[in-house]
């Protein structure tokens, strides 16, 4: 890993300087889509641990995606991102929805450009079976449909592509993006133990059930797991969640490029998105 790292060091140095906006929009020869009827999914949370209601809904073409918590609406663009630990938080004027990222990545990896979010009893997306999963089979029993707008016009979709190199440090970790004709994600990890997570308030309803266990001296205490590598692929479904904020107006959020992160979490996910829109 260290001479991976290295490597990357020495690509990324070779492009210090950054254009203001190292991304250009292009359309991609498809329509904005949108469901063709409401679904709804029920949980217990992640972090308060509440049983909560997820109902995603159809919207028009050019909304976007967006929350409807206590009858606010909050969209889910990078612009109302607010920092919180171990999941990804929107807010807009003092209400935020919490730990949104799994389902976001499975409405931007299916194709739901637009769509309205309600979550009733709390404020934090239900956690399911921890995966993108549930989540794909709600939106496939939902259907899909072209998006029209008010005047029953569709919209052709929009992808931000990656114009140059662009990398961000933090101690060990970082996060990069290349320029690449399709998406490619890299992604290596190394979690900390999480009990103090639990001692902080955090993860109140992670269990066996929603969540891969592994102790340092027993391995894995609920196998067997998907996928040899299941572990990385959540960090990548987060990634996909993250960076499906970049989305404007039904577009796609997801960079077309070739991203590459090691112990990225979701503040450097969010951190990369504000350099390729050029806020950094």
């Amino acid at each position: 890993m260290a001479s991976f790292m290295e490597a990357i060091r020495k690509v990324a140095s070779k492009f210090s300087k950054l254009s203001a906006v190292p991304i250009s929009w292009k359309e991609i020869g498809v329509l904005q889509q949108t469901l063709v009827s409401k679904v709804s999914r029920s949980g217990v949370s992640l972090h308060s641990g509440a049983c909560t209601t997820a109902t995603i809904c159809p919207a028009r073409a050019g909304e976007g995606r967006f929350f409807v918590c206590g009858g606010h609406r909050i969209p889910a663009s990078v612009d109302f991102v607010s920092e919180s630990p171990l999941c990804t938080t929107l807010c807009r004027n003092g209400t935020m929805v919490r730990t949104v990222e799994h389902l976001l990545s499975a409405l931007e990896a299916v194709g739901v450009d637009n769509c309205r979010i309600e979550i009733t009893g709390g404020n934090e997306v239900p956690l399911l079976d921890g995966s993108a999963k549930q989540w794909v089979q709600a939106i496939e029993e939902g259907g899909l449909c072209i998006a029209k707008d008010d005047n029953g016009n569709s919209i052709n979709k929009r992808a931000p592509f990656v114009l140059e190199p662009v990398h961000l440090w933090r101690n060990d970790s970082f996060v990069a993006a290349f320029p690449s004709s399709t998406v490619h994600i890299t992604y290596g990890i190394d979690f900390p133990q999480v009990e103090r997570l639990r001692s902080a308030g955090l993860i109140q309803g992670g269990s066996t059930e929603n969540a891969i266990v592994c102790s340092t001296n027993a391995g894995w205490l609920n196998p067997p797991l998907h996928f040899d590598d299941e572990p990385c692929r959540h960090k990548v479904l987060d990634l996909i969640g993250d960076l499906s904020l970049f989305a404007q107006d039904g577009h796609q959020g997801l960079p077309v490029g070739h991203i590459i992160a090691y112990k990225g979490g979701h503040s450097l996910h969010i951190q990369l998105l504000r350099l390729l829109s050029g806020s950094h």
